[in-house]
This record gives structure tokens, sequence and C-alpha cells, in this order.
């Protein structure tokens, strides 16, 4: 079958999982970064990050505030935030404090772990996550600024155990505690995330605030079953018993574009990594996609990618034979 290598799942064999689909479409990896143990009065200031950053408080409280924010946010033992806005922070006892320099701190010296002070008021650990570089974007741009779970909260407990596991492998340092750390600071972003839409957080449009639309999801694991079958309004809209007028308008409020703008789109992006990763022929890539004809196709992946599929795959593959020399 023609089609399977460029879906993230045999849709008949087990049940869509959207979050799971653009998680491996982005490639994102969550990395722990290291963390600081701060004692007394003590500030540091943080660049704007090129990555989305997390950051889980293991001991003490501090004030979190995000350059350009009029309020302060207070961050409690157990609480985890996440900042995916590309501005600066400071973290603090008191904001009154003239901040260090985070940069300098940890960069400069090759340190994964300060400590300020005394070390025993305060104590954090923190990282970010890498997406793919050109599919990252799908998630990067679907998320909130800031997302602040409170250990407090009623969606927290999960994310209470993993933070307590970290720490622990952090600690003891026993074997294998370097992949047990990067998998739990993984699920820990992914718990994160879903304590977000269980407390209806609010998300920008997009697929990220759809997938805690129950009566959208339908319709979106219907398009990312089968992305290359040509789907009819009347069949989306009903599967959300809705009628296509309430279907198309919900869909816009909520995602930011209609149901086939999107489907497109998700077209492109496994075409995208189908062409990258593989060697299929450009016609058959677009057929298994829906597409009855190479031209057909390569006028859509040049609409929304921007270039013909062709000069895209060359491009990719001349880019990774240059860094592969380079490597070497």
């Amino acid at each position: 079958m023609l089609e399977k290598p460029l879906y993230l799942r045999n849709s008949a064999d087990m049940p869509n999982d959207l979050f799971s689909d653009v998680l491996t479409l982005v490639g994102a990896q969550t990395v722990l970064a290291g963390g600081f143990a701060a004692g007394g009065p003590w500030a540091l200031r943080f660049p704007a990050p090129d990555k989305i950053k997390f950051a889980a408080l293991i001991k003490g409280a501090c004030w979190l505030r995000v350059e350009g924010d009029e309020a302060a946010i207070r961050v409690e033992t157990g609480d985890v935030v996440l900042l995916s806005a590309k501005r600066a922070f400071v973290l603090a006892s008191d904001l009154a404090v003239a901040p260090l320099d985070a940069k300098s701190l940890f960069f400069g010296q090759g340190k994964k772990f300060v400590t300020l002070g005394d070390g025993q008021d305060c104590v954090q650990l923190g990282g970010h996550i890498v997406l793919d570089s050109v599919n990252g974007n799908f998630l990067a741009t679907a998320m909130p600024p800031l997302i602040h779970v409170q250990a407090s909260s009623a969606h927290a407990a999960d994310l209470k155990w993993l933070i307590e596991r970290l720490v622990r492998e952090q600690a003891e340092e026993k074997p294998g505690s370097g992949t047990a750390s990067t998998q739990l600071a993984q699920l820990m972003f992914i718990e994160l995330l879903r304590a977000h839409l269980a407390a209806s957080g609010e998300f920008p449009a997009g697929w990220l605030r759809a997938l805690g639309d129950s009566r959208l999801v339908p319709a979106l694991r219907l398009m990312h079953g089968e992305p290359g079958r040509e789907w009819q309004l009347n069949e989306l809209a009903g599967e959300c018993a809705m009628s296509r007028t309430t279907f198309v308008l919900h869909f816009k409020t909520s995602v930011g574009v209609t149901p086939f703008v999107y489907l497109t789109e998700w077209r492109m992006r496994l075409a995208e990594r189908a062409l990258r990763e593989g060697d299929l022929p450009v016609a058959v890539v677009g057929r298994s996609l829906g597409y009855t004809s190479e031209s057909a196709f390569s006028n859509a992946f040049k609409r929304v990618i921007g270039h013909a599929p062709r000069r895209y795959r060359s491009e990719r593959v001349s880019s990774r034979d240059t860094q592969h020399s380079e490597v070497q």
C-alpha cells in the first residue's frame, strides 16, 4: 500500500492520537538543561529563549516576571511553568533585587547547576524543548506565551510524581539515569500540556486549542487518520454532529483556518517529511496524499511551502550532505 510510509500510523490498527501525531511530526524532544539552588535575596535574569523553556520548582517559592508583562506570578513548590514567548524573564526571591545575568552565570562557567547564596531556600530544575527545524513551528506557534500549572491544581498529580522521580534520578545517579531523566522530562512536557488542556486553559487559535474542543476532535481524527482521502464537508460535519455551516465557523474560530485549509497544510507537513526522509518519487508522495496528478500536488506544495517538491527535496538532500561532510 503506497500510502503507509507517509502516515504516522495505520489508523485501522490503532486509534488516532492527534497529539502524538504532531509531537512525532515536529520531532519534539525535551532536554533537561540544569537548574539552581538559591538562598537569601537573589534574582536571575534569563535572556529571551530561542526554544520553548520549562522550569519546575522543586523547593521554596519565587517570583516570575516576563518582559513586557505588567504582573509577575508567584511560583510555589511543585509548580511547573512553560514559556514559549521569545522574551527575557526574571526569577527572583524579591523583584527589587538587581538580577544577575543567568547566561554568564551558567554558560560562561560551563555549569549546569549553580548555587546562589547558601542555596537553602529555593531549588529549580529547567530545560527546553528541541523541535524539528522545518516543522517545529507547527507546535511553537500553537503554544500560549506562558503556561503555569500549580501543584495545588486538581490536574497536577501526575506532574508531581514525575517531578519527584526526576529529582531522585538526578540525585541518585544510578545507571541509565541520563536516559531516564530525558524520558521523564518528555513526559513532564506532555503532562504539562494535558493539565493545561484539562483545566480549559486558553490556547491561541490552532490545532492545540482544537484538541481541547471535544466537538472538533472527531473531524481531526478523520483527517489525521486518512489524510489522503477526499473528505467531504458533510462527512466531517456529520461526525461532529453539526451542520456544515456551523462546523466551518466553529472550526475556523478554534483552529484559525477552514477545515480544508487545515487538511492541506497537514498533508504538506507529511509531504515535507516524506521528501526529506524517503526516496519515493514525487508523484507517489502526492498520490498517497490524495492528489491525482503530480502537477496538482506540486502546485499545492509550492503554494503552502514556497518551493516545488523536486527543488525542496534537492535542497534538503544537498544541505544534509553538506552537514555530513562538515562533521567528517
